[in-house]
Order: C-alpha cells, then sequence, then structure tokens
C-alpha cells in the first residue's frame, strides 16, 4: 500500500501561535528508478527526535555511490545496523498515528515511503504532507536563506535524517518568525 496523501489544503496559520509541525526527512540510496530509503527520521512538534537505519529489502539492489559520499551511510553499514521495513513501518505507524507529517521533498519521500510500507505489507497511519503547505508566498520566498541560517549556526557534521528534519523544521519557525528556530531551542 502506498502512504495515505491528501490533496486537500492546510489549514490557515497563525503563524505567531502556531505549534510547530512534526517534519520527517528520508535518506535513500539515490534517485530515481529502484531508489529505496535507508534511513528516516523525524522531530515532533516538542523538539523529540527520532533516527533509524533501514536493511535494504533482497529486492533493494540500486546504489548510488554519490548518494552514499552525501549522506555518509554506506550498504554495509545499513546491513550490521539497519532494521527490517516492517519494524521500522511499524515504529513510524506507532508514534506517527493520526499526524500530518510534513517534508520538503514531498515526490521522492512519498516515493520511499511507499516503497517502505509496501514492503511491509502494511500502509501507514499518518499523512505526509509537503512543508511549502504551510508557507505563504513570502516564507517561501525567504526559506531557503533561513535553512542557510540554521545549518550555519548548528553546525552539523553529518547529513543525516534526523539532524535534516530537524534543520527543516527549525526554518519554517525563523520565517513564520517563531523563538523555536534558536539553536539552542529543542536540539535533544
Amino acid at each position: 500500500m502506498a502512504p495515505s496523501a491528501t490533496s486537500d489544503t492546510a489549514a490557515d496559520i497563525d503563524s505567531s501561535h502556531a505549534d510547530l509541525p512534526c517534519v520527517l526527512d528520508i535518506e535513500a540510496s539515490g534517485f530515481g528508478r529502484g531508489s529505496y530509503p535507508i534511513e528516516i527520521g523525524f522531530v515532533l512538534p516538542d523538539g523529540t527526535a527520532y533516527c533509524t537505519l533501514i536493511a535494504p529489502e533482497e529486492t533493494w539492489t540500486h546504489w548510488d555511490g554519490d548518494a552514499e559520499r552525501m549522506h555518509g551511510i554506506s550498504r554495509a553499514l545499513l546491513q550490521r545496523h539497519g532494521r527490517s521495513a516492517s519494524e521500522v513501518a511499524a515504529e513510524l505507524n506507532q508514534r506517527l498515528a493520526g499526524r500530518a507529517v510534513y517534508c520538503d521533498n514531498w515526490a521522492h519521500d512519498y516515493t520511499w515511503l511507499a516503497r517502505l510500507f509496501d514492503s511491509a505489507a502494511t500502509s501507514p497511519s499518518f499523512r505526509l504532507r509537503h512543508l511549502r503547505e504551510l508557507m505563504s508566498e513570502s516564507a517561501a520566498e525567504h526559506f531557503d536563506d533561513a535553512r542557510e541560517t540554521i545549518e550555519r549556526k548548528l553546525q552539523l557534521r553529518r547529513h543525516r535524517a534526523s539532524s535534516d528534519a530537524r534543520v527543516l523544521q527549525m526554518s519554517l519557525a525563523k520565517v513564520w518568525g517563531n523563538s523555536a528556530a534558536s539553536p539552542g531551542a529543542s536540539l535533544a
């Protein structure tokens, strides 16, 4: 089953009082046909982060060395420390049940999430949405600059899913004018 996706728009948000959304990011074996998720991370509205590696299924054979150089996750590391698609799908469903979960690259993330849940023979209990739905035109125009500022301040040493999700969430807070964008906020 493919992940649940709806085409209705997000409710209008008063950004000065809005809670931050749950934000998810996925690292993958590469891009395009045959690619699959290798790490999923998310950050909840309260700042709690979750991240896990995913062991490739037997039929998941695509591997792109350029992607590995970017995220630093080897296929051998996944085979040693990754969890099965079924385990990861079950945990995501338990932790994210009923939520709207936002990502910045919906087309790729939706496809990779669908591949995970198809392999697990289950459906997600949450809805994957595009982060852009939460931004006005003005906020969207400033998002990339906000993201660069947050990345510089956090000085992250690894390109990993939960770190990327945190950067996305804090960047959204910054364009909303929310104090949660402070680099010291909720970095646990």
